[in-house]
Protein backbone atom coordinates (compact mmCIF):
# COMPACT_ATOMS: atom_id res chain seq x y z
CA UNK A 1 0.00 0.00 0.00
CA UNK A 2 0.96 3.42 -0.78
CA UNK A 3 -0.04 7.09 -0.07
CA UNK A 4 -1.07 8.30 -3.19
CA UNK A 5 -2.50 11.67 -2.40
CA UNK A 6 -2.05 14.77 0.27
CA UNK A 7 -4.71 17.29 0.72
CA UNK A 8 -4.94 19.77 3.58
CA UNK A 9 -8.60 21.59 4.05
CA UNK A 10 -9.00 24.73 5.62
CA UNK A 11 -12.65 25.12 7.06
CA UNK A 12 -14.49 27.63 9.40
CA UNK A 13 -17.73 26.63 10.48
CA UNK A 14 -17.60 29.19 13.13
CA UNK A 15 -14.09 29.12 13.74
CA UNK A 16 -10.80 27.49 12.00
CA UNK A 17 -9.79 23.72 11.34
CA UNK A 18 -6.93 22.42 9.31
CA UNK A 19 -7.11 19.40 7.99
CA UNK A 20 -5.01 16.89 6.31
CA UNK A 21 -6.56 14.32 4.35
CA UNK A 22 -4.30 11.18 2.99
CA UNK A 23 -5.40 8.78 0.49
CA UNK A 24 -3.63 5.78 -0.35
CA UNK A 25 -3.88 3.32 -3.68
CA UNK A 26 -6.72 1.28 -2.30
CA UNK A 27 -8.80 4.08 -1.61
CA UNK A 28 -8.36 3.93 2.14
CA UNK A 29 -8.47 8.08 3.66
CA UNK A 30 -6.84 9.38 6.58
CA UNK A 31 -7.57 12.27 8.46
CA UNK A 32 -5.54 14.10 11.06
CA UNK A 33 -6.20 17.61 12.54
CA UNK A 34 -3.70 20.32 12.23
CA UNK A 35 -5.35 23.29 13.63
CA UNK A 36 -3.01 26.02 15.54
CA UNK A 37 -6.03 28.83 16.88
CA UNK A 38 -4.57 31.83 15.84
CA UNK A 39 -1.89 30.77 13.41
CA UNK A 40 -3.74 28.26 11.15
CA UNK A 41 -1.96 29.37 7.99
CA UNK A 42 1.04 28.75 9.09
CA UNK A 43 1.18 24.76 9.73
CA UNK A 44 -0.61 24.87 5.92
CA UNK A 45 1.97 26.11 4.36
CA UNK A 46 4.11 23.98 6.40
CA UNK A 47 1.97 20.91 5.84
CA UNK A 48 1.58 21.71 1.95
CA UNK A 49 4.47 23.54 0.94
CA UNK A 50 7.05 21.21 3.12
CA UNK A 51 5.33 17.64 4.48
CA UNK A 52 2.61 16.60 1.72
CA UNK A 53 5.56 15.99 -0.82
CA UNK A 54 7.27 14.01 1.45
CA UNK A 55 4.47 11.32 1.64
CA UNK A 56 3.76 10.80 -1.77
CA UNK A 57 4.80 6.85 -2.29
CA UNK A 58 5.26 5.95 1.23
CA UNK A 59 3.82 2.68 3.27
CA UNK A 60 1.20 4.27 5.46
CA UNK A 61 1.67 1.28 8.08
CA UNK A 62 5.00 2.73 9.06
CA UNK A 63 3.95 5.29 11.48
CA UNK A 64 7.14 5.52 13.44
CA UNK A 65 9.35 5.47 11.19
CA UNK A 66 7.40 8.27 8.97
CA UNK A 67 6.95 10.26 12.54
CA UNK A 68 10.51 10.01 13.13
CA UNK A 69 11.90 11.03 9.68
CA UNK A 70 9.12 14.26 9.68
CA UNK A 71 11.02 15.18 13.37
CA UNK A 72 14.04 14.60 13.18
CA UNK A 73 14.83 14.74 9.34
CA UNK A 74 13.70 18.72 9.10
CA UNK A 75 16.95 19.42 11.50
CA UNK A 76 14.59 22.49 13.27
CA UNK A 77 12.46 20.41 15.46
CA UNK A 78 9.76 21.20 18.02
CA UNK A 79 7.58 23.99 18.03
CA UNK A 80 3.64 24.30 17.72
CA UNK A 81 3.71 24.51 13.94
CA UNK A 82 6.18 21.58 13.30
CA UNK A 83 4.53 19.47 15.63
CA UNK A 84 0.93 20.31 15.07
CA UNK A 85 1.81 19.42 11.08
CA UNK A 86 3.37 16.10 12.42
CA UNK A 87 0.71 15.37 14.39
CA UNK A 88 -1.63 15.71 11.38
CA UNK A 89 0.44 12.88 9.23
CA UNK A 90 0.40 11.01 12.79
CA UNK A 91 -3.21 10.56 13.06
CA UNK A 92 -4.04 10.16 9.18
CA UNK A 93 -1.58 7.57 9.46
CA UNK A 94 -3.14 5.61 12.36
CA UNK A 95 -6.62 5.86 11.08
CA UNK A 96 -5.65 4.19 7.88
CA UNK A 97 -3.56 1.53 10.15
CA UNK A 98 -6.77 0.88 12.11
CA UNK A 99 -9.06 0.86 8.72
CA UNK A 100 -6.95 -1.26 6.79
CA UNK A 101 -7.09 -4.11 9.90
CA UNK A 102 -11.13 -2.93 10.33
CA UNK A 103 -10.79 -2.02 13.73
CA UNK A 104 -11.09 1.15 15.73
CA UNK A 105 -8.28 2.74 16.47
CA UNK A 106 -8.10 2.15 20.20
CA UNK A 107 -7.90 -1.66 19.64
CA UNK A 108 -4.34 -1.05 18.15
CA UNK A 109 -3.49 1.02 21.00
CA UNK A 110 -3.73 -2.38 23.25
CA UNK A 111 -7.69 -2.28 23.76
CA UNK A 112 -9.89 -0.59 25.88
CA UNK A 113 -8.44 -0.53 29.70
CA UNK A 114 -11.88 1.23 30.89
CA UNK A 115 -15.48 1.27 29.13
CA UNK A 116 -15.73 5.26 29.06
CA UNK A 117 -14.21 8.69 29.34
CA UNK A 118 -14.70 11.03 32.06
CA UNK A 119 -15.40 14.20 31.06
CA UNK A 120 -15.29 17.72 32.93
CA UNK A 121 -17.09 20.76 30.99
CA UNK A 122 -16.67 24.15 31.48
CA UNK A 123 -18.69 26.43 33.20
CA UNK A 124 -18.02 30.81 33.62
CA UNK A 125 -19.84 33.46 34.65
CA UNK A 126 -19.13 37.44 34.53
CA UNK A 127 -20.20 37.27 38.44
CA UNK A 128 -21.12 34.90 40.64
CA UNK A 129 -24.51 34.85 40.17
CA UNK A 130 -23.67 33.90 36.40
CA UNK A 131 -21.55 31.51 37.17
CA UNK A 132 -23.40 29.28 39.56
CA UNK A 133 -26.33 28.95 36.82
CA UNK A 134 -23.52 28.41 34.24
CA UNK A 135 -22.69 25.33 36.91
CA UNK A 136 -26.15 24.54 36.40
CA UNK A 137 -26.50 23.90 33.51
CA UNK A 138 -23.47 21.96 32.72
CA UNK A 139 -24.56 19.48 35.28
CA UNK A 140 -28.22 19.02 33.66
CA UNK A 141 -26.01 18.35 30.37
CA UNK A 142 -24.36 15.34 32.91
CA UNK A 143 -20.50 16.74 33.63
CA UNK A 144 -19.16 14.79 36.35
CA UNK A 145 -16.58 17.62 37.22
CA UNK A 146 -16.76 21.77 35.96
CA UNK A 147 -13.64 24.34 35.33
CA UNK A 148 -14.90 27.16 36.85
CA UNK A 149 -13.69 30.79 35.29
CA UNK A 150 -15.04 33.92 36.47
CA UNK A 151 -14.87 37.60 35.73
CA UNK A 152 -13.02 39.66 38.03
CA UNK A 153 -14.35 42.85 39.96
CA UNK A 154 -13.08 45.70 38.02
CA UNK A 155 -11.64 44.11 35.05
CA UNK A 156 -13.76 44.32 31.97
CA UNK A 157 -13.16 41.43 30.33
CA UNK A 158 -11.39 37.74 30.74
CA UNK A 159 -10.47 34.80 28.70
CA UNK A 160 -12.94 32.15 29.13
CA UNK A 161 -15.71 34.21 30.50
CA UNK A 162 -18.11 35.68 28.19
CA UNK A 163 -17.87 39.87 27.69
CA UNK A 164 -20.20 42.57 26.43
CA UNK A 165 -19.34 45.09 24.71
CA UNK A 166 -21.12 49.03 25.21
CA UNK A 167 -24.19 47.79 23.81
CA UNK A 168 -24.39 44.57 25.65
CA UNK A 169 -23.74 42.27 22.90
CA UNK A 170 -21.32 39.20 23.46
CA UNK A 171 -17.83 39.87 23.15
CA UNK A 172 -16.03 37.05 20.94
CA UNK A 173 -12.41 36.16 21.04
CA UNK A 174 -11.72 35.10 17.98
CA UNK A 175 -11.95 38.02 15.64
CA UNK A 176 -10.05 39.46 12.90
CA UNK A 177 -7.56 41.64 15.35
CA UNK A 178 -6.83 40.51 19.05
CA UNK A 179 -9.18 41.75 21.45
CA UNK A 180 -7.01 43.42 24.13
CA UNK A 181 -7.88 42.34 27.85
CA UNK A 182 -6.90 44.50 31.03
CA UNK A 183 -5.69 42.51 33.59
CA UNK A 184 -4.82 42.94 37.78
CA UNK A 185 -3.14 40.12 39.42
CA UNK A 186 -3.91 41.05 42.88
CA UNK A 187 -7.28 41.69 42.26
CA UNK A 188 -7.52 38.23 40.96
CA UNK A 189 -5.96 36.22 43.67
CA UNK A 190 -8.19 38.05 46.19
CA UNK A 191 -11.67 36.91 44.21
CA UNK A 192 -10.31 33.27 43.36
CA UNK A 193 -11.08 32.11 46.98
CA UNK A 194 -14.38 33.89 46.94
CA UNK A 195 -15.61 32.59 44.12
CA UNK A 196 -14.75 28.79 45.59
CA UNK A 197 -15.73 29.50 48.98
CA UNK A 198 -19.44 30.61 46.67
CA UNK A 199 -19.54 27.81 44.63
CA UNK A 200 -18.94 25.25 47.30
CA UNK A 201 -21.81 26.26 49.52
CA UNK A 202 -24.36 26.40 46.57
CA UNK A 203 -22.90 22.31 45.24
CA UNK A 204 -21.36 21.09 48.40
CA UNK A 205 -17.80 19.48 48.76
CA UNK A 206 -17.89 16.33 46.67
CA UNK A 207 -18.44 17.72 42.77
CA UNK A 208 -14.81 18.05 41.60
CA UNK A 209 -13.83 21.86 40.22
CA UNK A 210 -11.14 22.46 38.14
CA UNK A 211 -9.29 26.08 37.12
CA UNK A 212 -7.61 27.47 34.69
CA UNK A 213 -5.29 30.93 35.89
CA UNK A 214 -3.61 30.72 32.00
CA UNK A 215 -0.32 30.91 33.13
CA UNK A 216 -0.65 34.37 34.44
CA UNK A 217 1.05 34.03 38.10
CA UNK A 218 4.67 34.10 39.26
CA UNK A 219 5.61 31.49 41.38
CA UNK A 220 5.36 33.00 44.75
CA UNK A 221 1.29 33.89 43.20
CA UNK A 222 0.83 30.53 42.48
CA UNK A 223 2.06 28.98 45.64
CA UNK A 224 0.07 31.67 47.39
CA UNK A 225 -3.23 30.79 45.39
CA UNK A 226 -2.75 27.38 45.35
CA UNK A 227 -2.66 27.37 49.37
CA UNK A 228 -5.38 29.84 49.20
CA UNK A 229 -7.58 26.82 47.38
CA UNK A 230 -6.67 24.16 49.85
CA UNK A 231 -9.96 24.50 52.14
CA UNK A 232 -11.85 24.12 49.05
CA UNK A 233 -10.53 20.90 47.65
CA UNK A 234 -10.49 21.94 43.65
CA UNK A 235 -9.80 19.01 41.54
CA UNK A 236 -6.77 20.96 40.15
CA UNK A 237 -5.17 24.45 39.79
CA UNK A 238 -4.62 24.24 35.84
CA UNK A 239 -1.40 26.64 34.46
CA UNK A 240 -0.69 28.44 37.13
CA UNK A 241 2.92 29.99 35.78
CA UNK A 242 4.39 30.62 32.48
CA UNK A 243 4.65 26.48 31.25
CA UNK A 244 8.35 27.30 30.13
CA UNK A 245 10.37 27.73 33.28
CA UNK A 246 9.60 24.04 34.55
CA UNK A 247 11.65 24.78 37.61
CA UNK A 248 9.05 27.40 38.80
CA UNK A 249 6.96 24.58 39.81
CA UNK A 250 9.40 23.71 42.54
CA UNK A 251 8.08 26.81 44.50
CA UNK A 252 4.51 25.70 43.98
CA UNK A 253 4.62 22.18 45.19
CA UNK A 254 6.42 22.91 48.20
CA UNK A 255 3.87 25.05 49.18
CA UNK A 256 0.31 23.50 48.25
CA UNK A 257 -1.07 20.64 48.22
CA UNK A 258 -3.96 22.15 45.29
CA UNK A 259 -2.94 19.16 42.41
CA UNK A 260 -1.47 20.94 39.30
CA UNK A 261 -2.64 20.26 35.75
CA UNK A 262 0.30 21.34 33.14
CA UNK A 263 1.23 21.44 29.64
CA UNK A 264 -1.36 22.54 27.23
CA UNK A 265 1.22 24.60 25.29
CA UNK A 266 3.74 22.08 25.35
CA UNK A 267 5.25 20.07 22.27
CA UNK A 268 7.11 17.44 22.96
CA UNK A 269 8.13 15.38 26.04
CA UNK A 270 11.06 17.70 26.57
CA UNK A 271 9.41 20.46 27.67
CA UNK A 272 7.83 17.60 30.65
CA UNK A 273 11.22 16.13 31.66
CA UNK A 274 11.86 17.88 35.02
CA UNK A 275 7.98 18.37 35.65
CA UNK A 276 7.90 14.28 35.27
CA UNK A 277 11.11 13.23 36.87
CA UNK A 278 10.33 15.25 40.17
CA UNK A 279 6.73 14.85 40.26
CA UNK A 280 5.91 18.45 40.25
CA UNK A 281 2.63 17.92 38.39
CA UNK A 282 -0.59 15.48 38.97
CA UNK A 283 -1.51 16.10 35.39
CA UNK A 284 -0.14 16.35 31.85
CA UNK A 285 -2.42 18.34 29.86
CA UNK A 286 -0.94 18.53 26.18
CA UNK A 287 -3.19 17.87 23.16
CA UNK A 288 -3.14 15.05 20.25
CA UNK A 289 -2.69 17.87 18.03
CA UNK A 290 -0.27 19.48 19.30
CA UNK A 291 2.10 17.25 20.90
CA UNK A 292 3.01 15.03 17.37
CA UNK A 293 0.01 12.88 17.64
CA UNK A 294 -1.19 9.76 18.85
CA UNK A 295 2.88 8.21 18.32
CA UNK A 296 4.70 10.47 20.91
CA UNK A 297 1.49 11.31 23.35
CA UNK A 298 1.39 7.53 24.16
CA UNK A 299 4.96 7.67 25.08
CA UNK A 300 4.29 10.66 27.34
CA UNK A 301 1.33 9.12 29.30
CA UNK A 302 3.74 5.82 29.87
CA UNK A 303 6.29 8.04 31.24
CA UNK A 304 4.29 9.93 33.33
CA UNK A 305 2.67 6.71 34.56
CA UNK A 306 5.93 5.61 36.23
CA UNK A 307 6.09 8.90 38.37
CA UNK A 308 1.94 8.40 38.89
CA UNK A 309 0.84 11.32 36.67
CA UNK A 310 -2.00 10.98 34.82
CA UNK A 311 -3.21 12.03 31.79
CA UNK A 312 -5.58 14.85 30.90
CA UNK A 313 -5.46 15.88 27.03
CA UNK A 314 -6.76 19.02 26.02
CA UNK A 315 -9.66 19.13 24.46
CA UNK A 316 -11.59 22.88 23.64
CA UNK A 317 -13.55 24.16 20.89
CA UNK A 318 -10.63 24.64 18.92
CA UNK A 319 -9.09 21.32 18.42
CA UNK A 320 -11.39 19.88 15.93
CA UNK A 321 -13.45 16.50 15.94
CA UNK A 322 -11.09 14.53 14.03
CA UNK A 323 -8.08 15.38 17.06
CA UNK A 324 -11.23 14.94 19.67
CA UNK A 325 -11.44 11.55 18.17
CA UNK A 326 -7.82 10.61 18.38
CA UNK A 327 -7.78 11.65 21.73
CA UNK A 328 -10.74 9.80 23.10
CA UNK A 329 -9.26 6.49 21.40
CA UNK A 330 -6.16 6.86 23.62
CA UNK A 331 -8.00 7.90 26.61
CA UNK A 332 -10.23 4.81 26.36
CA UNK A 333 -6.48 2.77 26.07
CA UNK A 334 -3.95 4.11 28.66
CA UNK A 335 -3.97 2.69 32.14
CA UNK A 336 -3.08 5.75 34.04
CA UNK A 337 -6.13 7.97 32.16
CA UNK A 338 -7.07 11.05 34.60
CA UNK A 339 -10.00 13.26 32.97
CA UNK A 340 -10.44 14.37 29.85
CA UNK A 341 -11.73 18.47 28.72
CA UNK A 342 -14.98 18.38 26.79
CA UNK A 343 -17.17 21.22 25.68
CA UNK A 344 -18.68 19.82 22.43
CA UNK A 345 -18.42 21.55 19.02
CA UNK A 346 -21.45 23.45 17.04
CA UNK A 347 -23.82 21.96 14.88
CA UNK A 348 -22.08 22.86 12.16
CA UNK A 349 -18.97 21.84 13.06
CA UNK A 350 -20.34 18.64 13.36
CA UNK A 351 -21.86 18.30 9.99
CA UNK A 352 -18.44 19.06 8.48
CA UNK A 353 -16.98 16.32 10.48
CA UNK A 354 -19.16 13.61 10.86
CA UNK A 355 -17.87 11.66 13.51
CA UNK A 356 -18.65 8.32 15.61
CA UNK A 357 -17.51 9.42 18.98
CA UNK A 358 -20.28 9.80 21.52
CA UNK A 359 -21.19 12.10 24.14
CA UNK A 360 -23.56 10.60 27.05
CA UNK A 361 -23.96 11.08 30.88
CA UNK A 362 -20.96 13.47 31.05
CA UNK A 363 -18.92 10.65 29.37
CA UNK A 364 -17.51 10.24 26.03
CA UNK A 365 -16.66 7.05 23.97
CA UNK A 366 -14.98 6.55 20.69
CA UNK A 367 -17.16 4.45 18.83
CA UNK A 368 -16.47 1.03 17.31
CA UNK A 369 -16.33 2.47 13.55
CA UNK A 370 -12.66 1.55 11.55
CA UNK A 371 -10.02 4.08 12.10
CA UNK A 372 -10.79 7.41 14.37
CA UNK A 373 -14.17 7.50 13.09
CA UNK A 374 -14.45 10.24 11.39
CA UNK A 375 -15.63 11.60 7.84
CA UNK A 376 -14.85 15.41 6.61
CA UNK A 377 -17.78 16.70 4.12
CA UNK A 378 -15.42 18.40 1.99
CA UNK A 379 -18.61 19.77 -0.18
CA UNK A 380 -19.85 21.56 3.33
CA UNK A 381 -16.21 22.26 4.20
CA UNK A 382 -15.51 24.11 1.26
CA UNK A 383 -18.96 26.36 1.77
CA UNK A 384 -17.54 28.06 5.20
CA UNK A 385 -13.75 29.08 4.14
CA UNK A 386 -11.00 30.58 6.45
CA UNK A 387 -11.83 33.85 8.38
CA UNK A 388 -8.35 36.09 10.19
CA UNK A 389 -8.78 35.20 13.93
CA UNK A 390 -6.80 35.90 16.91
CA UNK A 391 -6.90 35.02 20.56
CA UNK A 392 -6.96 38.14 23.06
CA UNK A 393 -4.00 39.74 24.36
CA UNK A 394 -3.66 40.95 28.12
CA UNK A 395 -2.49 44.16 29.19
CA UNK A 396 -2.03 45.19 32.98
CA UNK A 397 -3.58 48.74 33.73
CA UNK A 398 -0.49 50.31 32.86
CA UNK A 399 -0.06 49.09 29.27
CA UNK A 400 2.41 46.41 29.40
CA UNK A 401 1.54 42.91 27.72
CA UNK A 402 1.11 39.95 30.15
CA UNK A 403 1.38 36.42 29.84
CA UNK A 404 -1.47 34.31 29.83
Amino acid sequence: MKIVDAKVVVTSPGRNFVTLKLTTDEGLTGLGDATLNGRELAVVSYLTDHVAPLLIGLDPHRVEDTWQSLYRGAYWRRGPVTMAAIAAVDVALWDIKAKAAGLPLYQLLGGASRERIGTYGHANGRDIPELLDSVRARLAEGYPAVRIQFGVPGLKAVYGVSGTDDTGAPVLHQQARPLVEDWDTAAYLRHVPTVFEAVRAEFGAELPLLHDSHHRLTPVQAARLGKDLEPYRPFWLEDCTPAENQEALRLVRRSTTTPLAVGEVFNTVYDYQTLVTEQLIDYVRSAVTHFGGVTPLRKLFDFAAQYQIKSAIHGPEDISPVGMAAAVHLDLAVHNFGIQEYSGHTALTDEVFRHAYTFSDGHLHPGDAPGIGVELDEELAAAHPYAAAYLPVNRLHDGTVHDW
